[in-house]
């Protein structure tokens, strides 16, 4: 019996390439994001070799989040894999320049939508005695930078409630994982600097960063790593990234 994977964000980015993954791999999908033409063109791509339901979602909206929820068609019902990918960042100013808005989203988006839609899958992988959610971080969960304030701090909640809910979960069989990427290309800049493709394309010049695809291998690695065994978080980077230090004020 095929497993099921229910992706968010899945409309571009490491969702959609997390989707494509899996489906190569024979898993039937539910996909969702807010974007309904990127959604119908991922569903008609993928639909062809694997089972797939696809709705439009804005995990910000908790009364949407648990509609859809329940009332996905019975054999998509039993979900096993929840990859809680949609996120974002906005903005690079100091905090004492930031957009409130900006800050809200992304506690929205990055906090509440997570939180929404774990506990609406959550008691179901639970009364199965399996499942799987995996969380899409960031090292900036984990390391400071100039402008990162409230992005940071929403994946540092990430981090922090991931490892919560594996002491919730002990005894359930069911795991959790948190994905920690460093430096990524895909359309992450180009949201945080509002559609700035000059600005965007600033962040990745001379470097080689992560692709999308290699989240996806690396979340499809420990979705499919034997059922005893929990990977609790994978930091990862790319080879041209490493930790900055400490910073130092020298105006006297």
């Amino acid at each position: 019996m095929s497993q099921i994977a229910l992706i968010t964000g899945a409309t571009s980015g490491f969702g959609a390439a997390c989707a494509r993954r899996f489906a190569a791999h024979g898993w039937t999908l539910i996909l969702c994001g807010r974007r309904q033409d990127r959604l119908d063109a991922l569903r008609t791509e993928l639909a062809a070799t694997v089972p797939v339901h696809a709705f439009p979602l804005d995990v910000r909206d908790e009364t949407a989040v648990n509609a859809a929820i329940a009332a996905l068609p019975i054999e998509f019902a039993e979900v096993d894999l929840l990859v809680n990918n949609a996120g974002l960042a906005l903005g690079l100013e100091p905090a004492q320049r930031c957009d409130m808005e900006d800050w809200q989203r992304m506690i929205d988006t990055n906090i509440k939508g997570l939180l929404y839609c774990t506990r609406a899958i959550l008691p179901g992988m639970v009364a199965r005695q399996r499942g799987h959610i995996i969380n899409i971080g960031s090292v900036a969960g984990s390391y400071p930078y100039p402008g990162g304030n409230v992005y940071g701090a929403t994946k540092a909640f990430v981090k922090q409630f991931s490892l919560n809910l594996r002491a919730d979960l002990l005894g359930t069989r069911v795991r959790v994982t948190n994905v920690e990427p460093g430096l990524a290309e895909s359309e992450f800049s180009l949201v945080r600097f509002k559609g700035d493709r000059d600005k965007a394309d600033q962040t990745y010049q001379g470097t080689q960063p992560l692709r999308p695809e290699d989240i996806a291998d690396i979340v499809y690695w420990a979705a499919t790593c034997p059922a005893h065994i929990n990977i609790n978080r994978i930091e990862v980077m790319p080879v041209g990234q490493a930790f900055a230090p400490f910073a130092i004020s020298r105006d006297g």
